[in-house]
């Protein structure tokens, strides 16, 4: 995940994350149902016993996302599904690079038939309420802007999590700006190093739930399109070219989320969102004009670019 820090009043909190669901009835149904469904969830994780196991993961964490799509009234269509076999639940675990349009993807991601968890920025790990809960369920925190320094914990987290039989999902763009964000190296070289297949997942329409960090509104009743692409087996990771393999996945992935009839995907417009200065962001090279502009705008910020 790459998001933005969040620092604004909760009742219980000087930080909070801020929801701004539209219209009366909407925000009325939020603070009589969905804001305490929220906040319980999140103190019941953070105060649970551990060591968990697997299936107790699982479990958990299948019911909260349930729940919470359930009451934001998601429509999840889930594509792709028999590319993981009668009994995903108890094959070999995958490393998940799944596109990543905000929050709402995680849930999305916990309604597919695999024990997961997931990779998350530092800073979320600090969130109130969501920090400790995710602390305590086994995610794995890495911080973007210094990779290098991290990558050997990850690969010693991962290790562990797929030899325990769960899968660990990562987004490959290392941010919910949009859509022409690049895929990054990392899940393609921990897979080769760990001897992993790699599962790809296409998202499109999770930003309409919530827009946050770009902006509170939180919306009911959208539809979100999950697709599940062919796995790519430890072999092949073992024998491509990972440069190449990573913009194959890319292409083929965001090509998903973009085919006719699924709800619209995100597309960063860096007027409108910011431009990101300082966090680790690449633009793909198949949307030439926004990585010129994006260049450009970098060049302009060096020391000796006046």
């Amino acid at each position: 995940m790459f998001l933005t820090p969040t620092t604004i009043p909760h009742p219980d909190d000087p930080i909070k994350l801020h929801f701004a669901p539209q219209g009366c009835r909407e925000r009325l149904k939020f603070a009589l149902l969905g804001r305490p469904l929220i906040w319980s969830e999140l103190r019941r994780a953070g105060h649970l016993p551990t060591p968990l196991c697997g299936p107790q993961r699982f479990q958990m964490q299948q019911l909260f996302s349930r729940h919470l799509l359930g009451h934001l009234q998601v429509k999840l269509e889930l594509r792709g599904l028999e590319h993981l076999g009668p009994d995903a639940a108890i094959s070999r675990p995958y490393l998940i690079a799944a596109l990543h349009e905000g929050i709402a993807d995680v849930l999305c991601l916990l309604q597919l038939p695999l024990p997961m968890r997931f990779v998350a920025r530092q800073e979320i790990f600090g969130w109130p309420e969501v920090g400790p809960a995710i602390t305590r369920l086994g995610h794995v925190a890495i911080n973007p802007e210094h990779p290098l320094g991290g990558f050997r914990e990850l690969w010693r987290r991962a290790d562990e999590i797929l030899a325990g039989g769960e899968s660990l999902a990562i987004f490959p763009q290392g941010t919910v700006i949009g859509i022409q964000s690049d895929f990054q190296r990392g899940v393609f070289e921990l897979a080769r190093r760990l001897s992993a297949p790699i599962l790809p997942v296409a998202i499109s329409g999770s930003h309409r739930v919530w827009e946050h960090p770009f902006s509170p509104t939180l919306r009911y009743g959208q539809r979100v399109a999950l697709t599940v692409l062919p796995p790519i087996s430890a072999e092949e990771v073992r024998t491509s070219d990972l440069d190449a393999l990573r913009i194959r996945t890319r292409r083929a992935a965001k090509a998903a989320a973009l085919a006719p009839g699924r709800p619209p995907a995100r597309f960063f417009e860096p007027d409108r969102d910011g431009y990101w200065d300082g966090y680790q962001l690449d633009i793909d090279p198949d949307f030439p004009e926004l990585a010129r502009k994006m260049a450009e705008h970098r060049a302009a910020l060096l020391p000796d670019s006046a």
